[in-house]
């Protein structure tokens, strides 16, 4: 069910709200937290279907807040609040209410959407673009128990997650360190099964790869071993290779959703790694909203620029020799001797000792 709104209230929100559960039959609320999802037009279409996604693990009242701000101070634009309310199946297992806000109702985004947060439950703020510098002092960060970013996003992530270990709050995290779960997961398995000590690690990704920058920091951190970023073409992280006494523990995911796990002295095993949904990784925010202090200390670490892969050169080709060609000189003077016609024997040696000047 969708209930349109035009210039309305946060008090008549609510009233299309209760309006739509007592419509499809459920009076009740159900759900375990407010997710508030802070994005422009472009994005808010992907962002609310994955937060849909998610309300299937995490039934929640989804609040997509869509700010369009007055573009000049000459002309400004009527502060206006306009809604889209979608309760039932038009909103997965929760609610969703996207808010489009107009002049100076943007500025104040956070006296908007307080209201329309679901009493004594946790509160997620997700910009899935364009995020604050500093999210836990942001209008609308202050709000939440966990604000979640995402380095992928932005144009230079290596500089964003450098703001982010300068401005860390607890409740902070990134996309891009929850796409490590599977790797952490299985690295720290594979330590337990090697029982090696870590002399060094190489992170191999494609340029500029958040996650394979926070991975290097993270063993950094825990392992306290020298760590190695290497560039190669990706996609994304495509090697993590720890180097011990024994041999080395390596996984390859070269690409696809398969890698493979070496281990020294144990046979080379298939492990599923895929790419994971942008749905996939939101639940997995949602199930723990305590402070990530592994998040923490992995941004707060510090690795070596990362470098570019070599690539092994090609021999050179043996050449065959050539003939040299002649100078322009030594063929005016060989076009000179046939238009002469035959040399007379007595100044044959005079002739050749010439040629031999003009070469």
């Amino acid at each position: 069910m969708r209930i349109d709104l035009t210039d309305t209230t946060a008090s008549h929100i609510n009233k299309a709200l209760v309006q739509g559960r007592r419509a499809i039959g459920s009076p009740a609320v159900g759900m375990v937290l407010t997710m508030v999802i802070v994005t422009d037009e472009e994005n808010a279409h992907d962002a609310l279907k994955a937060a849909e996604q998610a309300a299937q693990e995490h039934p929640s009242r989804t609040l997509v807040v869509i700010k369009r701000p007055s573009r000049t101070t000459r002309r400004r634009t009527t502060s206006r609040v306009d809604a889209e309310v979608r309760v039932g199946s038009d909103a997965g297992s929760g609610e969703a209410v996207l808010l489009r806000l107009f002049g100076e109702a943007a500025e104040h985004a956070d006296s908007v959407v307080l209201p329309l947060l679901l009493p004594d439950a946790p509160v997620v703020v997700w910009w899935p673009a364009d995020a604050p510098d500093v999210p836990a002092k942001d209008p609308l960060g202050a709000l939440a128990q966990r604000r979640i970013t995402d380095a992928y996003a932005v144009d230079r992530p290596l500089e964003r997650l450098a703001t982010r270990a300068g401005s860390y709050a607890p409740g902070d995290t990134d996309l891009a360190w929850t796409r490590l779960t599977p790797w952490r997961s299985m690295l720290a398995a594979a330590l337990d099964q090697a029982r090696a000590r870590v002399t060094s690690a190489v992170v191999e990704s494609e340029a500029d790869n958040p996650s394979a920058e926070l991975l290097a920091r993270w063993f950094a951190d825990r392992l306290r071993v020298p760590v190695e970023r290497v560039v190669t073409d990706g996609p994304v992280v495509t090697a993590v290779r720890l180097r011990t006494p024994e041999g080395d523990i390596l996984i390859d995911r070269p690409e696809g959703a398969v890698a493979r796990l070496s281990i020294p002295g144990q046979p080379t095993r298939v492990l599923a790694l895929k790419v994971r949904t942008t749905a996939e990784l939101i639940a997995e925010e949602l199930r723990r909203l305590d402070p990530d202090e592994a998040y923490a200390a992995a941004l707060r670490a510090e690795v070596k620029a990362p470098r570019a892969k070599a690539v092994p050169a090609k021999a050179p080709t043996a050449k065959a020799p050539t003939a040299k060609a002649p100078t322009a000189k030594a063929a005016a003077a060989k076009a000179r001797s046939a238009k002469a016609g035959p040399v007379p024997p007595q100044r044959a040696h005079q002739h050749e000792n010439q040629e031999k000047d003009d070469v």
